[in-house]
């Protein structure tokens, strides 16, 4: 859950005015009320300490098509990326996560000489299936807050189930926030996190541009911004069912690639592979 000093570091989806919050507490954690944005006097909801940083009117075509998708499927969604992703071919969750987690250099992170604590934040966290991995990685005695963002309300009760349940150093949750919010426009002051990442939903975005060019807005200079997603690997070969798979796989998505377009004109590509047959993995920086 979000707490007061959590504002410092968040802003107005529409106007990256800062935020206030009037409402309900409950032990130090904003549970129920409004943001309400300073500068142009916006208010966003909070309801179950989340907060709602969104226009619902925005949300259209694929965007809209893919949260109705998580909405109904959430139950499912683990289950058929550990069992029936390998059955179609397109790798193991082990390859996949394996393929991706190093790219994040979480074991350089160090406490900065401010002594604030470091940030990472996963756009699109659906049911929270990296924060475990991502615990394991982090240094010992390093400050570290997890932030996740997604647009699905049933993902993301997962992941507060998940949370419940993880044993990580802050078994009260309080070093990890969640929102509901939307990629394309991310309710954060600029250069605010020390790792940003996404994974799997990028090709069935509405604007990828817009998606990539708010993770790079986010991100400290030089953060490493991970993302990955559906691509068939043009390098292997890949018979009739391994395309009819792949297919079904992306079947929101009209043209599922590797984004290289997409990325701010000013970033610098620091890796891009094929993780698997049906997953890349792109990680750019930004100047």
């Amino acid at each position: 859950m979000l707490v007061d000093e959590d504002l410092a570091i968040m802003a107005c989806p529409e106007s990256r005015g800062a935020l206030e919050f009037r409402g309900e507490r409950r032990g130090g954690a904003l549970t129920r009320g409004r943001l309400r944005c300073q500068s142009s006097r916006t208010q966003w909801c909070v309801e179950g300490g989340l907060a709602r940083l969104y226009r619902e009117a925005r949300v259209t075509g694929s965007d809209e098509m893919m949260r109705k998708l998580y909405d109904r499927t959430h139950a499912m969604h683990d289950f058929g990326v550990r069992y029936f992703l390998p059955l179609w071919g397109g790798g193991t969750e082990r390859q996949i996560r394996d393929g991706y987690m190093p790219r994040l250099e979480l074991e350089t992170l160090a406490p900065p000489p401010s002594g604030r604590p470091l940030r990472i934040l996963e756009v699109g966290i659906g049911t929270g299936a990296n924060l475990p991995l991502i615990y394991r990685r982090l240094p010992p005695g390093v400050p570290v807050e997890l932030w996740g963002l997604d647009l699905s309300l049933e993902m993301l009760r997962d992941a507060q189930r998940r949370i419940r349940h993880m044993d990580y150093r802050s078994t009260d949750g309080s070093h990890i926030r969640l929102m509901l919010g939307d990629a394309h426009t991310l309710p954060f002051a600029d250069s605010v996190f020390d790792r940003v990442f996404h994974v799997g939903g990028i090709a069935g975005f509405n604007d990828p541009r817009a998606a990539l060019s708010e993770m790079a807005r986010v991100a400290r200079p030089g953060t490493p911004i991970v993302v990955v997603d559906e691509a068939l690997d043009p390098d292997r070969p890949s018979n009739a069912y391994h395309r009819a798979m792949f297919k079904m796989l992306t079947s929101f998505a009209s043209d599922p690639h590797v984004p290289r377009e997409h990325i701010p004109y000013d970033a610098s590509i620091t890796f891009d592979e094929q993780l698997t047959r049906f997953y890349y993995c792109l990680v750019f920086t930004m100047p």
